[in-house]
């Protein structure tokens, strides 16, 4: 059984206290991107869930990784923040730009063991050398039936990462945190016609299109953060035609 992984907001550096002192403030962040309508449907999938006692519980983990040192006011270049990619041959959300996690298992004693754990099976990541910080607010994801539990990490140096299991994971990449913040990488995507208005906060990057759930929480971390930068969102994008810019457009 996994031990309790204690949280040490303390260990953060000071270019991660803006985010780590207000990661309360995260859940407002997320929510203010969502139209009125939306954000009433979510609601109510989330209390429906509640009540059935349907879902299973989940965890990922938010990696930071840079310099130990640096001035509280902005992040240094050296930043980066731990991506994934799921194999285009997954049955959910295939081919989509996620944070490292998963399912917790029954001897996971809490999110942040299920955070750590998934994250090293799925990237090799020496998770001795992480630094759990906080948890964001618990969400349920409607599509996939999971409550899923954010865990901020930092690591001044994560040691090598890579894909393990080509089934799973097509691509494990330490982003650099300056590519989310760049205005010219960031759009509106929408999955369909159908719900356009369900368009929310996405990143094109040069491998991937971070989008979805995991666009949502990385656009609320910057917006707290005070990190973010001015950006078009009135540049609205359909998915398929948002992922055949990956790879042409994209940059870091």
């Amino acid at each position: 059984m996994s031990a309790a992984v204690p949280l040490t907001p303390e260990l953060g550096p000071p270019w991660l206290r803006p985010l780590v002192d207000n990661v309360g403030e995260v859940p407002e962040a997320f929510r203010r991107r969502l139209p009125a309508d939306v954000l009433a449907l979510v609601t109510a999938a989330k209390a429906t869930a509640a009540l059935r006692g349907d879902g299973r519980e989940a965890a990922v983990l938010v990696l930071f990784s840079g310099p130990e040192s640096g001035p509280a006011d902005r992040f240094p270049d050296e930043a980066d923040l731990l991506v994934t990619v799921r194999a285009s041959t997954l049955r959910h959300h295939a081919g989509q730009a996620a944070f490292p996690g998963g399912a917790a298992d029954p001897g996971d004693d809490g999110p942040v063991a299920t955070a750590l754990r998934e994250a090293h099976e799925e990237t090799g990541i020496d998770v001795g050398r992480l630094r759990p910080l906080a948890t964001l607010e618990r969400t349920f994801i409607a599509p996939s039936g999971f409550h899923v539990v954010p865990v901020l990490a930092y690591s001044p140096d994560p040691g090598p990462v890579a894909v393990v299991d080509e089934a799973e994971t097509a691509i494990v990449a330490r982003v650099p945190l300056r590519a989310f913040v760049n205005p010219e990488n960031r759009l509106m995507v929408y999955r369909s016609a159908l719900q356009r208005r369900f368009a929310g906060p996405a990143f094109l990057l040069n491998e991937m299109l971070v989008w979805g759930f995991t666009g949502q929480v990385i656009s609320a971390m910057l917006d707290v953060a005070g990190w973010a930068q001015p950006w078009d969102t009135s540049d609205v994008r359909e998915l398929d035609e948002a992922m055949a810019l990956v790879g042409d457009e994209g940059g870091a």
